[in-house]
């Protein structure tokens, strides 16, 4: 699989790497054939992890630390506060890591950023900026991160405001067409060095019936690395056999790929994009 440099980090990332969210009960993938997955993927060359306490109470990074035994060393683990303020965050960080039984993460990521009040309470005397700051100094973490999938305008704003060295970002086809991270955020954070991984990339599955074009469509873009949820051997092969073939997008194969796609941009098929979760209205953001 083609290797591609992580940002200004010096690491190396495969085009394709894990999302470990969908490897718990909530998505019938059992704890045994999650431990299977995972180490398929590492020996197939995936050796980007990510992960979150809040998937499935803790249960994803559970599993991806039962998996990894032996193994931590072959792979980069990326995982995320959802908290806001330094001590919660903190004390998020010790479970993660009891949780993947390892003593330090690759990457931590301020999870979903979705408002300029987030980013101000997270930039706040006791924010979470500082539970990042403090947990690179111990070495429980290496780089730190940032994830959005609604609003790239908080994104753009928070890497002015801090240089992360790497941003989580919503970078399916459908995403292209409303509040695009692609758009400005990605020539930015390019610009800065910064490592960009796209998700989101089959649109929770409506994207399914152009699996091929969706993720071949995400890879063409200037990222270092894509994650894609996986809770099956069939997804992961399925997903191997066109990264381990990968050929970049054309534009005509994207303009005909958006053509067939454009009827599906919506808030129900966008939920991230909405004003709520599952409602028919899209995200507003502030002037």
């Amino acid at each position: 699989m083609i290797q591609q440099p992580f940002g200004r980090t010096g690491w190396q990332v495969p085009l394709l790497s894990f999302g470990a969210q969908r490897i718990v009960d909530e998505h019938n993938c059992t704890e045994e054939e999650a431990i299977k997955i995972v180490n398929t993927a590492i020996d197939r060359g995936i050796t980007y992890f990510d992960t979150a306490p809040s998937y499935s109470e803790g249960q994803s990074e559970h599993r991806l630390g039962l998996a990894l035994q032996g193994r931590r060393h072959e792979v980069k683990i990326a995982t995320k506060t959802h908290d806001r303020t330094r001590d919660g965050s903190l004390r998020l960080l010790e479970e993660s890591l009891k949780r993947l039984q390892t003593d330090h993460v690759d990457e931590w990521r301020l999870h979903n950023m979705v408002s300029i009040e987030q980013l101000d309470r997270c930039f706040a005397e006791d924010g979470a900026i500082k539970a990042l700051l403090e947990a690179k100094e111990q070495g429980l973490v290496k780089k730190l991160s940032i994830s959005g999938h609604t609003n790239p305008q908080v994104l753009v704003e928070a890497i002015r405001r801090f240089d992360f060295d790497s941003a989580l970002v919503a970078l399916s086809a459908l995403d292209h067409h409303i509040y695009s991270f692609a758009h400005e955020f990605v020539p930015l954070a390019r610009e800065k060095g910064m490592a960009i991984v796209g998700m989101k990339v089959l649109a929770l599955g409506k994207l399914g019936d152009w699996y091929e074009q969706a993720l071949r469509y995400t890879l063409s873009l200037p990222i270092s690395t894509s994650i894609v949820g996986m809770e099956s051997m069939e997804q992961l092969e399925k997903n191997l056999a066109i990264a381990e073939n990968f050929t970049p997008m054309t534009e005509q194969e994207r303009l005909d790929f958006w053509k067939e796609i454009m009827h599906l941009a919506t808030p129900q098929t966008l939920p991230w994009k909405a004003s709520v979760w599952g409602s028919d209205t899209w995200y507003q953001r502030a002037q």
